[in-house]
This record gives structure tokens, C-alpha cells and sequence, in this order.
């Protein structure tokens, strides 16, 4: 024990001795000790040769630093200093770990700075090449734009040029429908002038005529009847008076008679209650059950309420009436088509272009010849303009073919609600119900047949253009399908794909409009005031007769050219414009000024008409 506390000792006078002698100021305080250095020194000179030796030696144990450590230690212990020292040696070793400490936290900081020195290399780096990135996808961009703004400019001055072109085209027909509309109100309002003047003049004269003669009548008659007239209305009114006093007594003895018998007798009573009860349950059985026996054949034999006119009976046995009663009129009206069959109008009221005529009769023809040799039917599509004829060329098509025809309207179908699919059904299985085929024309089909992706479709709606497409998935033998649309775009892909024939129905030219105001210039004029006879004089009486007068071909070619833009339905509602014209005037004839007055007006009306709808477009 004792010895290993020297040993310790010895150590650290022998630590503390070579500290001391490398540096004779302590913990860099002003305090210094000549004895120690003085002998430290003194021993440190012969310890140096010794210290030599045994490094060339470099073998065996040194005794003479042990020693020279406990001499030391003897001499600090018996010093009056050896606190002191052993409290500079601790702040030495602190300071020495002090040192060691800031050393090591500078190499952390210079680490911490290398590695963020590096990592704004790389991030400058990155930034450069995204830098790079940006600058070539601005470059694409700026070429991309100028190469947009390029063609935008070309386009803009393509539609600029032409839009310039139409504005002096427009302007140009403008100033000349003012001319020709300024002209034709002169001469209208001239006309106007001389014959309100004429009109006013014989106004006059007749009402004054008029107004004297029915005074002097008028004053003459109620002399003569004003006696008369009080006496008959006393009398009148005695007699209405007793007449109903005896009527209400006997009617009120015979009901207060059949009450007291009634009331009196038991079984009478019994009887009446019974017979009444029987009575109104026997009616009220009969009108239900009539009324359920009448719908389940209405469902079964009669016509599905879809449809708006058929050349079918609604009910199998209506076909007779129907056909006796088309046999007394085609008999009565023979005449009529052989005059019809002799102008070369194969259509009746339609006027269609020759080419597109000829398209509707191979198209009759080859849908015959179909249903003669039992092949499948193509479904059609006709496109136009309202009025242009779409329905009364398939009803035509139909008359042609040998087929039964029906037509049916899309409007009616969304009311319909959720009972739609089951009325399309029905409508289908009627149809495919026909000996002789049907063909079934859907007018304004774009109502129910659009887009199904479209906001405004509802559910129903939805399921009613699916219920279709089920019944058209196949070709049919025994239904033809005819839509007809003024707006084909609209129509689903899936109704298109159901389409074989496209047709396109366009606004009729010159030489068609000129035959149309021929056509009905001849139904609703001329034959307006010809003499019936059998029935038709019975149910309808006769028509006065108009008097053509000044009416020549040219006039009619006239009124064609006007008219450019007018559909077929608008020349028959001008045709029929000029017939109420000619029924408004005194003397019932139709003269050249009043057919062009009318043709004016109504051409400018119709000028209003569209003018009203672009205005609303826009």
C-alpha cells in the first residue's frame, strides 16, 4: 500500500517536474520558484548525458529518473509551496483541456464548413443546370408563340379580307333591296292614297244613306210595334206565370203523394230503397267494367296514343269506313288527278329539285321491291330546313312503296315521363303488327334522339333513346325508320348508326318556287269557288268563285324571285294570304296588284321574321 502511494507520487512529482522544467512560469501566473529551478536545472544538465546513453543503449531499466523524481517530490513536499504547485498543475491540465476542447470544436466547425461549402456547390450546380432548363423552355415557348402569333395574324388577315368582302356583298344587296323596297312603297302608298281617297268618298255617301234610312225605319217601327209589343209581353207574362204556379203544385201533390205512400207501406219502401241501391251499383258496374273491357282492347287492337296520324284505322275494323269513305272522294275527285297525273306532278303537293326527286322515287322503288323479295328495310335520315317537305315526302315514299305510314313527333315523348320506354314499345309492337309493312316517321327527332352526354337530358329521356336503340339494333322487315330534323348534329351517334340513307332537303330555287306558287295558286285560288257535289256539298256548302284577273306567267315568275329563301310551307301560307285577301275585297278578284301587294308584304315580313331570329341568336 504504502508503496504504491510512493509510486503514484513519484509520478506525478515526475510529471510535474518535466512541466516545470519546460516552463518556469506556472498556469501563466506571475508566481516562480529559483529553488526548484535552480535545482531542477541543475539536475537536468548531468541528466542529460545519462538521458543520450540510454537512448544509444536502448536497453535496461533507468533508475537516476526515479530517483530524480523522488528527490523532487521530497523537495516539494518539504517546500512551503507544494499547494501551490499542485494548484497550478490542475489549472495547467484544465487549460491543456480547455485547448484541446477549442482545438476539436474548430475542426468540427471547419467540417461543418467544407460540408456546406460543397453543398452550395452542388445546389449551384443544380441551379445552373435548372437555370439552363428554363432558359431553353423559354426559348421554345418564345419560338412557339411567334410561331402561334404568326399564323393567328395570317388567319385574322384571311378573315379579315373576308369579312370585308361580305360586308361590301351585304351592302351592296342592302342598298339594292332598299331601292327596289323604296320604289315598291311608293307605288304601293300611290295606289294606297287613290284608293283610301275613293273608299273614304263612298264611305261617306253610304253611311249617310244608311244612317237616314234607318232612322226613318227605326222610328216608323217603333211606333207601330210599341202598343203591340206592351199587350203581348203582359199576357206573355200572365200566362208564363199561371203556367208554372200549376206546374209546381202538381209536381209538389204527386211528390208529397209518393212520399206518404211510400212511408205508410213498409215493403214499398223497402222495395224502392233496394231497387235504387241496385240501380246505381248496377251502372256504376257497367261503367267500370265497360271502361276496363274498352281499355285492355284499346291496348290490345287500337293505336298507341304516340302516334299523331297514321294511315292505319285506329281500330281494324275503322279501316272500312275510312276506305269507303277514300273511295267516294277519289271518285269525286278523279278529274283532279288526272289533271294532276297530266302536269307531271307525280308528288302531289310536293315540289322537290329533280334530282332530289328522283332520290325519293329510287328510294320508294327499291323499299317496294325490298318488301317483295322479304329483305331487310334501311332506315332513313332526312335534314333541312322547316317546310322544305320532309313529311310529305315520306308520306309519299310510303304511298309509293306499298307501305302503311305513321308518324309520330320527338316532343312527345319527353312528357311522357317514366311511362315513355313502355309507350315506345308499344308503339313497336304495333307497328310490326302491319301485313303490308310500315313506314314510321319520327318528326323532330333531335328532341328525344340527342346527344345522351347532354345536361339538359333526363333520366327518362335517357331511357326512352335507349329503348329505341334496342327496338332499331337489327334491320327490320318490318318497319321503316324515318327520322327527320332540322338539326342533324344533335342527334346521339347511336341513333346515326341506326341510319342507312342520308337525305339532305335544302330551301327550294327559283324554278321550284315558281312551280309551288303555280301549284297552290291553282288549290287555293282557281279551284277555290268550283261546284261540289254529294257530300261534300252537303257537309261544307259552297265557296264563292274568284275571278282570276291579269294573272300570267310572268307575274307568277315574278313573285318566284321574290321569294328566295321562302320554304314550301311559307309560299302555301302566302298563297293562302292571298286568298284571305281577295275574300276581304268587294268584288272577289284576284288582279295582278293585289297578288304582287301581298307577295311584297309577305316577303318583307319574312325579311322581319329572320332579322327577329338573328337578333335573338345573338
Amino acid at each position: 500500500m504504502a508503496l504504491s502511494r510512493i509510486y503514484s507520487v513519484g509520478l506525478a512529482t515526475t510529471v510535474a517536474s518535466a512541466t516545470l522544467f519546460l516552463d518556469p512560469a506556472y498556469a501563466d501566473g506571475p508566481f516562480h520558484f529559483p529553488f526548484i529551478y535552480s535545482s531542477s536545472s541543475n539536475a537536468a544538465a548531468p541528466a542529460a548525458a545519462p538521458k543520450e546513453e540510454s537512448k544509444s543503449s536502448g536497453s535496461g531499466f533507468d533508475p537516476e529518473s526515479l530517483e530524480r523524481g523522488a528527490k523532487a517530490l521530497r523537495e516539494i513536499n518539504s517546500s512551503r509551496h507544494a499547494k501551490r504547485v499542485f494548484e497550478i498543475m490542475r489549472q495547467q491540465e484544465e487549460s491543456r483541456q480547455a485547448q484541446l476542447a477549442a482545438e476539436k470544436a474548430e475542426y468540427q466547425a471547419m467540417q461543418a464548413r467544407k460540408d456546406i461549402e460543397r453543398q452550395q456547390a452542388m445546389y449551384e450546380e443544380q441551379r445552373q443546370v435548372i437555370h439552363q432548363q428554363a432558359q431553353a423552355k423559354a426559348q421554345m415557348a418564345r419560338y412557339e408563340d411567334e410561331l402561334a402569333r404568326k399564323r393567328m395574324q395570317q388567319e385574322h388577315e384571311a378573315q379579315k379580307k373576308q369579312d370585308g368582302e361580305l360586308v361590301k356583298m351585304q351592302e351592296e344587296s342592302s342598298i339594292r333591296k332598299e331601292q327596289m323596297k323604296r320604289a315598291t312603297e311608293e307605288q304601293i302608298q300611290a295606289q294606297q292614297r287613290q284608293t283610301d281617297k275613293a273608299q273614304a268618298e263612298i264611305d261617306r255617301e253610304t253611311l249617310r244613306v244608311k244612317a237616314m234610312a234607318e232612322a226613318e225605319g227605326r222610328a216608323h217601327e217603333a211606333k207601330l210595334a210599341e202598343e203591340i209589343n206592351k199587350r203581348m209581353l203582359l199576357e206573355r207574362a200572365s200566362a208564363e206565370r199561371e203556367k208554372w204556379l200549376a206546374a209546381i203544385n202538381t209536381t209538389f201533390e204527386h211528390i208529397g203523394g209518393g212520399l206518404r205512400a211510400l212511408l205508410t207501406d213498409q215493403n214499398k219502401l223497402v222495395i224502392a230503397v233496394g231497387g235504387a241501391t241496385a240501380l246505381a251499383a248496377g251502372i256504376y258496374t257497367t261503367r267500370e267494367g265497360a271502361r276496363v273491357i274498352w281499355g285492355y282492347v284499346d291496348r290490345m287492337l287500337g293505336q298507341p296514343s304516340l302516334i299523331r296520324e297514321s294511315s292505319r284505322g285506329k281500330y281494324p275494323w275503322s279501316g272500312l269506313i275510312s276506305r269507303g269513305m277514300g273511295s267516294i272522294s277519289r271518285a269525286g275527285s278523279s278529274t283532279g288527278g288526272k289533271d294532276l297525273l297530266k302536269n307531271g306532278n307525280g308528288f302531289g303537293d310536293v315540289i322537290l329539285h329533280p334530282s332530289l326527286q328522283k332520290r325519293i322515287e329510287q328510294l320508294a322503288k327499291a323499299t317496294a321491291n325490298t318488301k317483295s323479295h322479304e329483305a331487310p328495310f334501311r332506315n332513313m335520315l332526312f335534314y333541312g330546313p322547316p317546310g322544305t317537305g320532309k313529311t310529305m315526302a315520306a308520306r309519299e315514299m310510303a304511298r309509293k312503296s306499298g307501305l302503311e305510314y305513321a308518324m309520330m313527333t320527338g316532343g312527345d315523348v319527353a312528357p311522357l315521363g317514366s311511362e315513355a320506354v313502355t309507350k315506345i314499345h308499344q308503339l313497336f309492337d304495333w307497328a310490326t303488327k302491319s301485313k303490308k309493312g310500315l313506314l314510321l316517321f319520327i318528326d323532330e327527332a333531335d328532341a328525344f334522339l340527342c346527344e345522351r352526354n347532354s345536361t339538359y337530358m333526363s333520366e327518362a329521356q335517357r331511357s326512352a333513346l335507349n329503348a329505341l336503340l334496342f327496338q332499331t339494333g337489327d334491320q327490320s322487315r318490318d318497319i321503316v325508320l324515318v327520322l327527320a330534323t332540322n338539326r342533324p348534329g344533335d342527334l346521339d351517334a347511336a341513333a346515326t348508326d341506326r341510319i342507312d340513307e342520308v337525305i339532305e332537303f335544302p330551301l327550294p330555287g327559283e324554278e321550284e318556287r315558281f312551280k309551288l306558287v303555280k301549284l297552290y295558286l291553282e288549290k287555293y285560288i282557281a279551284q277555290s269557288g268550283e261546284k261540289k257535289t254529294g257530300w261534300e256539298l252537303f257537309f261544307r256548302g259552297q265557296q264563292q268563285k274568284i275571278e282570276l284577273k291579269d294573272i300570267s306567267e310572268e307575274v307568277i315568275r315574278e313573285a318566284a324571285r321574290k321569294t328566295e329563301g321562302f320554304s314550301g310551307r311559307e309560299i302555301a301560307k302566302m298563297m293562302a294570304g292571298v286568298q284571305a285577301a281577295v275574300y276581304g275585297s268587294k268584288d272577289c278578284v284576284l288582279d295582278a296588284n293585289l297578288f304582287r301587294e301581298v307577295v311584297d308584304y309577305k316577303v318583307a315580313e319574312h325579311h322581319q321574321r329572320r332579322e327577329l331570329a338573328a337578333e335573338v341568336h345573338r
